[in-house]
């Protein structure tokens, strides 16, 4: 079991799988088609992201560095968490972007979606978390690899 520390942008405290990439995650392309045509298992549409690349997201504890792309990229986000179809927490190693932590922060805001995001995490919680493990995040940003 490993902690790390991390600086809570969206409030919140839940229990998941990760699924892990070290590459940026482009919002659009990750959520596009899944948004368009009904995914219910919110399979990642991203080809250029081959860690998570037809991984389902939904309920998952995204672990990422950060996240590239397209300036849609909030809009998504808070898109994606209106239709519940959201991950379970997003985790990022390095600062969230401003557009990334405005949809989640909306959601937050105007949503029922629950969808807690810790950023800051550093270099070491990318290096010790793999897709499978079961991660807590803690109200005071607090996440716990196991």
């Amino acid at each position: 079991m490993r902690e790390f520390k991390g600086r809570v942008v969206v409030p919140g405290e839940c229990t998941a799988e990760a699924l892990v990439s070290h590459g940026g995650f482009n919002t659009l392309a990750s959520y596009q088609m899944a948004l368009m045509f009904g995914d219910k298992a919110v399979k990642c549409g991203d080809q250029n992201n081959p860690d998570l690349y037809k991984q389902s997201m939904l309920g998952k504890a995204l672990c990422l560095p950060q996240t590239i792309g397209s300036t849609t990229g909030g809009m998504v986000l808070f898109t994606v968490c209106s239709y519940n179809k959201q991950p379970a927490c997003m985790l990022f190693s390095k600062p969230i972007d401003s557009l990334a932590a405005s949809g989640a922060i909306l959601a937050d805001v105007w949503t029922d979606a629950k969808m807690p995001v810790v950023d800051n995490l550093g270099e070491e919680f990318l290096s010790a978390v793999k897709t499978g493990d079961h991660i807590t995040v803690k109200s005071d940003g607090v996440v716990v690899v196991e």
